[in-house]
């Protein structure tokens, strides 16, 4: 009983704390709106591409960024993975393709493009060696 009850506790926790990164770009840009929050839109090549990884490793799962984004950001990950087991839906793939023509026309990646509720662009930034403090101050500077 104590263990199940640990587990739970572990699995809830864990939920809390996960980033709600949308899988429906047009859903995460109405909630944007609805919210007056900046979308954070990330094109990335999750399974191939080192500064993405390294963004995701050191800024998108640190806990600062986590807390900061449930409350103050909107967050789609555009993907573009390159391994077979990692591939997405051709529905998915197709509409990050549209997103790419329109916000990341030369294929940066990563890119990071900041968006406001009416999708109209704030700003544009990458992969940089800072803290997730840092990093969430340059995405704020783009809004302000």
């Amino acid at each position: 009983m104590k263990w199940s009850l640990f587990i739970a506790f572990c699995f809830f926790s864990g939920c809390l704390f996960a980033q709600d990164w949308h899988q429906d770009f047009d859903v995460a840009l109405s909630k944007s709106k609805k919210e007056s929050k900046p979308l954070i839109l990330v094109f990335a090549g999750s399974d191939w591409c080192a500064p993405c990884i390294k963004l995701d490793r050191d800024i998108w799962s640190s806990e600062n960024f986590k807390k900061y984004a449930a409350d103050n950001y909107v967050l789609y990950k555009a993907d573009f993975p390159r391994k077979k087991k990692n591939h997405l839906s051709e529905a998915m793939l197709d509409r990050n393709k549209g997103l790419a023509e329109k916000y990341n026309p030369r294929g940066h990646f990563p890119l990071v493009v900041v968006l406001d509720g009416d999708a109209s662009v704030l700003g544009k930034t990458g992969y940089k060696k800072v803290s997730p403090t840092e990093y969430i101050q340059l995405l704020n500077a783009f809004v302000k």
